[in-house]
């Protein structure tokens, strides 16, 4: 399994097709602000949330599911991510997710947080608090393991984020 995660992309459909012809990914997941029309977006499997920032009617929230790893993916504004990623954690365990993909503040991040593994992208094309816009890919590693790379838009490895996870739970 191959997952690419992006966010923030504020209109750069452009540079999100580049990224997602390049990574070659399983699935796509948007956490929102693509701020394009829909059918701009990649053609390809994709997991779409409306952002702050988009017109397109999209849901709030969605969930996506392979090999057993359960997805909860939101645009975060509605958790208030920007103050603390507890009311995110929370919504994340109530539907039964290992993992949430989340943007809004542009600032990529990974850890885990009690028994779910949270994941900003951060932006492809506005960072914040980073010296460069960013984007993720979740591969499975193992039984339980899944490693995080996050990337900048010219397909070059950012070090100082991602790193391999043991998923609570489900075996995967």
């Amino acid at each position: 399994m191959r997952v690419l995660i992006i966010s923030d992309s504020h209109g750069d459909g452009d540079r999100l097709k580049r990224i997602a012809e390049e990574v070659a990914a399983d699935h796509i997941i948007h956490c929102g602000d693509f701020s394009t029309d829909a059918e701009e977006l990649p053609s390809r499997p994709m997991t779409v949330v409306q952002g702050n920032c988009d017109w397109e009617d999209k849901p709030l929230e969605d969930w996506w599911e392979k090999e057993g790893v359960r997805f909860f993916v939101t645009h975060g504004h509605r958790h208030q991510v920007k103050s603390s990623f507890l009311p995110l954690r929370y919504r994340a365990e109530e539907t039964g997710a290992q993992v949430a993909c989340f943007g809004h503040s542009h600032v990529p991040v990974c850890e885990q947080s009690g028994n779910i593994l949270l994941i900003n992208p951060g932006s492809i094309t506005m960072p914040r608090e980073f010296p460069q816009p960013t984007y993720a890919v979740l591969e499975r590693s193992g039984n339980k393991d899944v490693d995080v790379t996050f990337y900048n838009p010219q397909g070059e490895v950012v070090r100082e984020r991602g790193g391999t996870f043991t998923l609570p739970g489900k075996e995967v």
